[in-house]
């Protein structure tokens, strides 16, 4: 089991955070990186040519690890639209085949998409009955050509089986693209089941990084193909700065070549190698067992007041959503917000999404406050 952490995070007491599916604190070991990468870049004199590696690479290995991969299928990105539009640039899609998505699916995972098969992306709704897998499952059919998807819904925190979709789109030859931002870090991801041709992840959330660090894994099938730009650092040999204009058409090994331009971000990435560590150190599995014990909570506490909470059949382990009988959510988070209890609003839904410095007293004043909040 692991100890509450909130000493690390820095959440105040009078504060109840449980919106880490918007953005999660920095936790102290992330900032402390940030703080000394601000001080060694005032003072660039000390700065070697291989800071523009090292710290790369080991932010590439720290994702790689806590994935299960190998290093060279990891790419370096800004965000997930990056790592999306990589996705639809290399992997072929017949004009006679759709895109398979989820109704209501965060935005970056859909644009792309809309982009290279206008008129050709089918969304499936959440069913009425029986589980939204089994549903899209039987959306997965000889015209689907691709399947873009999440692991977990990022407005209630639905899970789908990846690994079954994985094996119905062997069947009919389609490809997996999994946005996994909402659930890597706090949820286990089993790669060998899964087998996604690519996966994106923001690494701002549950990998508790710094904003505009993400990470792409490619396949190994697809490793060989053509980046969305061609950038210094992704060439082979750009290690040696006094060769850099023997202009060369070879990319560095693996996903390399997708890396976005300036990668080597010498602040963000030993932030993103340092949450990475404290991440694995935990133990994703430990992490996720920790926090269902928070969202079971929370679930009974809505179903008290009225509200249905997601499925526990079919609810992530990190994330959960409180979903009004009547009307919108924001108002009542936006109340409860006034008093220092932090959730999102998503349409209709409370999103709930604690991370391990929730205690007792968060549990309490969430009840309290969501009671007074509900009545507003």
């Amino acid at each position: 089991m692991i100890a509450n952490q909130r000493q690390i995070f820095g959440v105040p007491a009078n504060v109840v955070y449980f919106n880490c599916a918007y953005t999660s604190p920095l936790p102290e070991p992330v900032l402390e990186a940030g703080r000394k990468a601000l001080e060694l870049k005032r003072s660039p004199w000390l700065m070697t040519t291989d800071v523009f590696f090292t710290g790369l690479e080991a932010a590439r290995q720290a994702f790689a690890s806590l994935l299960g991969c190998d290093a060279d299928g990891v790419a370096v990105t800004p965000a997930v639209s990056y790592a999306m539009a990589v996705a639809a640039k290399n992997l072929p899609l017949a004009q006679d085949k759709c895109v398979l998505i989820l109704d209501e699916q965060f935005p970056s995972n859909v644009y792309s998409w809309l982009k290279t098969a206008p008129g050709r992306v089918r969304a499936v709704p959440r069913p009425a009955e029986g589980t939204w897998s089994d549903h899209v499952l039987s959306f997965i059919t000889e015209e689907i050509g691709l399947v873009a998807l999440p692991h977990c819904h990022w407005i209630d925190g639905t899970v789908f089986d990846l690994a079954a979709i994985r094996a119905a789109c062997d069947r009919v030859g389609a490809h997996l693209v999994v946005d996994a931002t909402q659930s890597l870090g706090a949820m286990p991801f089993d790669l060998a089941a899964i087998r996604p041709d690519v996966l994106a992840v923001s690494g701002h959330k549950w990998l508790l990084g710094p904003y505009g660090v993400g990470f792409c894994y490619v396949d190994e099938r697809w490793r060989g193909g053509e980046p969305l730009e061609e950038n210094w650092l992704n060439r082979e040999g750009s290690e040696d700065f006094s060769r850099l204009t023997e202009y060369r058409d070879t990319y560095r090994p693996g996903a390399r070549r997708y890396d976005v331009g300036e990668a080597s971000n010498f602040i963000l990435m030993p932030m993103a190698e340092a949450a990475l560590t404290l991440v694995s150190s935990w133990g994703v599995e430990n992490i996720a067992a920790a926090l269902s014990r928070v969202t079971g909570r929370l679930a009974l506490t809505g179903e008290a007041f009225g509200l249905t909470p997601t499925q526990a059949s079919e609810r992530a382990p990190h994330m959960i959503g409180l979903k009004l009988k009547h009307g919108p959510a924001k108002p009542v988070a936006a109340a409860m917000a006034r008093e220092n209890v932090f959730v999102s609003a998503r349409a209709g839904t409370l999103r709930i999404a604690p991370h391990l410095f929730a205690d007792d007293a968060d549990m309490t004043r969430f009840s309290d406050v969501l009671a007074r909040s509900l009545s507003t």
